[in-house]
């Protein structure tokens, strides 16, 4: 009698693609909630209903609370690095242009969003940063993530003479980052665009300038 074939381990792919669906789906309503209000506020029911996901399955999806809140970070830090590269990777445009660019994207989705939410990293930061130190360790690593990207920006501006040759860009994004995100947090404070146009003004007045700049 001919063997039978075995039946291979594990879920079935379909199964496997539809969990990993549900999953993402939970992440993109974390993000959106968290860009608004804390972790700690954020209550499941909440957030499954956002999604669409029914009661009580949260855990099938997620260990824990703490599992669930590390994946949103890496999934917004994912979204948001698209997001520069979208702006800062244009080789058709000057390299400060393309922060300039970043700077305008920002503010707009502040405006569409009615000054209700910020920067889910920056948020978090400001609510763990200080008493949890897996959350601190993701969080620092995401932000020298982006400080990565806004200084080969700045090297780029730096190599075409837009900026003193001696510039730090290292430094200077480190600051950048510093800024936008007190900015940021000041704008959804008093609802209003001036704290980043004048954080925005700051910053790009006082980059060291070239040689035949400096007065």
């Amino acid at each position: 009698m001919p063997e039978m074939p075995k039946r291979g381990r594990g879920r079935p792919k379909k199964q496997d693609a539809e969990k990993n669906d549900i999953r993402a789906q939970l992440v993109r309503s974390g993000i959106e909630i968290l860009t608004a209000k804390g972790f700690s506020s954020m209550g499941l029911d909440e957030l499954l209903e956002r999604a669409g996901v029914p009661k009580g399955s949260f855990y099938y999806y997620f260990d824990s609370k703490e599992a669930y809140g590390l994946a949103v970070i890496a999934g917004y830090g994912e979204y948001f690095a698209k997001r520069l590269d979208r702006s800062l990777l244009r080789s058709d445009i000057s390299p400060l242009q393309r922060l300039r660019n970043f700077i305008a994207d920002g503010e707009n989705g502040m405006m569409r969003h009615d000054f209700r939410r910020g920067c889910l990293v920056g948020n978090l930061g400001q609510e763990m940063g200080a008493t949890h130190d897996v959350f601190r360790e993701v969080l620092e690593d995401t932000l020298k993530d982006w400080e990565g990207r806004v200084a080969v920006c700045l090297e780029q501006a730096r190599d075409q003479g837009e900026i003193a040759a001696d510039a730090d860009c290292h430094s200077l994004a480190t600051f950048f980052w510093i800024g936008w995100e007190g900015a940021v947090l000041r704008a959804k404070l008093v609802r209003s665009l001036a704290p980043m146009k004048q954080f925005a003004q700051v910053f790009f007045d006082h980059l060291p300038k070239r040689l035949t700049e400096r007065g």
